[in-house]
């Protein structure tokens, strides 16, 4: 086998030296391995000529296939860029991709139910997220890597040695600065490209609404029931979907709340909050570190899906993950015609006041 690749070298390089195009080299070695795929068929098994070759044709056949799988995957990204090239020569489009966004977010441009279109509605999409904690930090981190054009992140907290353990976005030496600060100085390390709002403060009754009417979209991954019914409140009178996940010791959950278009609120769900000590924090009860991870991870597919307009969004569901035991399960959740959010009663509810 070492003779034959010392062959192919031998070709490369001579060929190199005399100048001979790159096309021609590769086919100069493509009839070598040729060649000894042949004569691996053809000659009897412990003949000579097998046996300095490599002894055996299954080797050669699936270094070929490796190969051919690599210069195939290579010329399809080439087609691809010039084919936006040649789109962006002929229609110059304000704000087309650079070379270096298409190769970034080549994976994304591929899949079928995103394509260039919905690659260009996450570069136009406006995303806020209210907490930069356990499920903020994956919900911002994969908005940015996505190359979801403008996030917005609105957190009063400072970073705690104590949020290291499933906070990913934050650093130890992040401890002592802003989340939101933290989160942006993460995600511009992530992708420069994208811009990042910042709000250090507490998300409150009396900016909710106008804050919540400047994006397309909200996600809520707050700890504490007085916010997330402000941030549904506020969705719903700005007529934004909310996706909002929750977790609690092993379990999470995560549902899209969008009554504009037939979903219920998360208020039809949960008409009250449950009573003091029920429903302990994770400072009192305690979460498994990569909980937030996988079901923030969720809640951000979730948000791509509905900009893209790709799959089924979980409108009327709610997905529950159990990690201790590994499963999952999903709810149809119905709207309430009685809900003061959302229902009937919807137009005569006051705006909630921040706890």
């Amino acid at each position: 086998m070492l003779l034959v690749l010392v062959m192919a070298g031998a070709l490369w390089g001579g060929g190199a030296a005399m100048g001979t195009p790159k096309p021609m080299r590769w086919t100069m070695v493509g009839m070598l391995w040729l060649g000894v795929v042949i004569l691996h068929l053809l000659l009897s098994e412990g003949h000579a000529l097998r046996m300095a070759t490599g002894e055996s044709a299954a080797l050669w056949l699936m270094l070929g296939g490796a190969v051919a799988m690599v210069l195939a995957y290579r010329a399809g990204l080439r087609r691809l860029r010039a084919k936006a090239q040649t789109t962006s020569v002929e229609n110059p489009v304000p704000g087309s991709f650079t070379d270096t966004q298409l190769e970034r977010y080549a994976r994304h441009i591929v899949l079928r139910e995103i394509g260039g279109p919905g690659q260009k509605a996450l570069r136009d999409a406006r995303v806020l997220v209210v907490g930069a904690g356990g499920l903020g930090s994956p919900v911002l981190l994969y908005l940015a890597a996505a190359g979801v054009g403008t996030i917005g992140v609105i957190d009063d907290d400072l970073v705690e040695n104590s949020n290291l353990q499933r906070q990913v976005i934050h650093r130890d030496a992040d401890i002592g600065m802003p989340k939101v600060q933290s989160a942006l100085r993460a995600m511009h390390a992530q992708n420069p490209s994208v811009i990042v709002r910042p709000y250090h403060r507490r998300l409150s009754a009396d900016i909710a609404d106008e804050l919540f009417a400047e994006y397309d979209l909200i996600l809520d991954g707050t700890d504490n029931f007085d916010t997330r019914y402000l941030s549904n409140a506020a969705a719903v009178r700005t007529g934004k979907p909310l996706i909002s996940g929750a977790l609690a010791q092993w379990e999470g959950q995560l549902s899209v709340f969008d009554p504009a278009n037939g979903a219920p609120c998360y208020q039809c769900v949960f008409p009250e909050a449950p009573a003091p000590g029920l429903a302990p924090s994770c400072s009192e009860a305690g979460v498994l570190s990569p909980l937030p991870g996988v079901v923030g991870s969720m809640m951000a597919s979730e948000a791509i899906k509905l900009i893209t307009h790709s799959g089924t969004p979980l409108r009327g569901e709610m997905l529950i993950y159990d990690a201790l035991y590994g499963e999952s399960r999903k709810f149809t959740l119905k709207p309430r015609a009685d809900c003061p959010i959302c229902g009937d009663q919807g137009d005569n509810y006051d705006k909630p006041t921040a706890g």
